[in-house]
């Protein structure tokens, strides 16, 4: 059965033991691909101001979302979906414009300022509009397990939301 709530936990079927120690990763995942591959890239794939899925802000408006795939060694093992509030701007507005190419983990667990909620969980299917947005990037199956976290620098936070790709199981 599939999830069609985020939750705090992983009850309720875990995946197996690799992509179990890749959702719980508190650290960077960034970094975690970075070590666990000989050529780490992340491939801009969308940024720019659109409406948030009806699962990420309470009140839809538009903000700004910022699309990437992680890829290790040509393969692509993680989708991220950033959506940053454009009702409030500062430095994290400027930074995640200014990001291009490189990677928004980077940034969140380098800059002392940032503060990082709770992880959660979810099986998403092809319902979910992140399951079809990673689905185009090669990912197949009846689900894909995600997981999202809000980063608060000062007035300004960004929901990160990480999708695990088939491929994640090949780093271990």
């Amino acid at each position: 059965m599939t999830s069609r709530k985020w939750r705090s936990s992983l009850a309720g079927g875990w995946p197996d033991p690799v992509l179990r120690s890749w959702l719980t990763e508190p650290g960077s995942l960034t970094a975690r691909c970075q070590r666990a591959c000989r050529d780490f890239r992340v491939r801009l794939l969308e940024y720019g101001r659109d409406l948030p899925h009806a699962d990420e802000m309470p009140r839809r408006r538009l903000a700004r979302v910022r699309e990437v795939v992680l890829e290790c060694d040509g393969a692509p093992v993680i989708f991220a979906h950033s959506v940053l509030s454009t009702a409030t701007s500062g430095r994290l507005t400027r930074w995640l414009a200014g990001l291009g190419s490189r990677s928004l983990g980077s940034l969140l667990f380098s800059y002392p300022g940032f503060s990082r909620g709770a992880i959660e969980f979810r099986r998403l299917d092809a319902r979910h509009p992140l399951y079809r947005r990673a689905a185009g990037l090669g990912a197949a199956g009846s689900c894909l397990w995600a997981r999202r976290s809000l980063h608060r620098l000062g007035g300004q936070q960004v929901l990160v939301t990480e999708v695990f790709l088939p491929a994640i199981a090949n780093l271990g």
